[in-house]
């Protein structure tokens, strides 16, 4: 009778304990957890919202912070699946596959045009991809300067956490580091705020942001054609700052996450990016 009470905690510890080093929603949970882009943000909610409508009980959660926070939550467990607007470094798969024991999957979800916006009553009707390099890198700082009014360039930008920071540094300054002056922001929806009311500025994020302001067409260079961001020009990779949108996973999705990857990437899914300003996948 003794042994019946060392019995039972043992039992419990083992119910306790079989649960270890596994990351949210692996342990049969019905529960979804979506961190990272904060240009995503807005898509997977939305997604979200529709999965949860039409599969109750299931709870999917969103939440933004950056791209970089949605990966490092992805490394240290604390994500089922991250949302990023950049492709995962090669430094930071290998933590994943150091951490948690498994190769990264990487699975593209839609596509998307990296705005431009500038305020309504700024008289620029395009730039060259090189022309804003120079806005910001510093060597372009007034208007007249890129056929505008003479007035001193206001820029802002996404903080280096974020994915679309990355993205237009990578695809727009070559890799080149941004001037001082240029100011940092948050969000992108602060971006387009602080743009909305501010006649001299400028900034850039995600098309489906872009509201209140004016997104302006981008030449990659001078010879070439003025491209607007719209879904032809961005599935047909004619916008020269288009780029694909993504979700990562420790391993391959399996389980709620599977199953909720596999609506994301069906017609019904795809078809929402469009609803909230994003794009769909291209069609094979």
């Amino acid at each position: 009778m003794k042994r019946v009470p060392w019995i039972l905690a043992m039992g419990f510890f083992v119910l306790i304990t079989s649960g270890c080093g596994k990351g949210p929603g692996e342990m049969g949970s019905k529960t979804i957890t979506i961190k990272g882009s904060d240009t995503m943000v807005i898509l997977g909610q939305r997604w979200a919202e529709t999965y949860m409508t039409e599969h109750p009980g299931i709870h999917v959660q969103v939440t933004g912070g950056g791209s970089g926070t949605g990966i490092a939550a992805l490394i240290n467990g604390g994500t089922d699946i991250c949302e990023a607007s950049r492709p995962m470094k090669d430094k930071e798969k290998e933590q994943v596959k150091t951490r948690r024991g498994k190769d990264v999957s990487e699975i593209p979800v839609a596509l998307d045009g990296i705005g431009i916006y500038v305020h309504h009553s700024n008289n620029i009707s395009v730039l060259t991809q090189a022309q804003l390099k120079w806005i910001y890198t510093g060597n372009i700082t007034n208007w007249k300067d890129v056929g505008g009014k003479d007035s001193k360039i206001v820029a802002y930008s996404r903080e280096n956490n974020s994915g679309t920071y990355v993205f237009f540094k990578e695809h727009v300054l070559t890799n080149e580091d941004y001037a001082r002056e240029i100011q940092t922001l948050p969000g992108t929806a602060a971006i387009v705020n602080a743009v909305s009311k501010d006649e001299a500025s400028i900034g850039y994020g995600g098309i489906a942001y872009a509201q209140g302001i004016r997104a302006i067409p981008i030449k990659k260079d001078e010879a070439g054609e003025a491209v607007p961001a719209s879904l032809a020009t961005v599935q047909s990779n004619q916008y020269p700052l288009s780029r694909n949108l993504f979700f990562y996973t420790v391993g391959e999705p399996a389980g709620e996450s599977k199953a909720f990857i596999d609506w994301v990437l069906s017609p019904e899914g795809q078809k929402i990016c469009e609803t909230v300003g994003y794009y769909p996948l291209r069609t094979k």
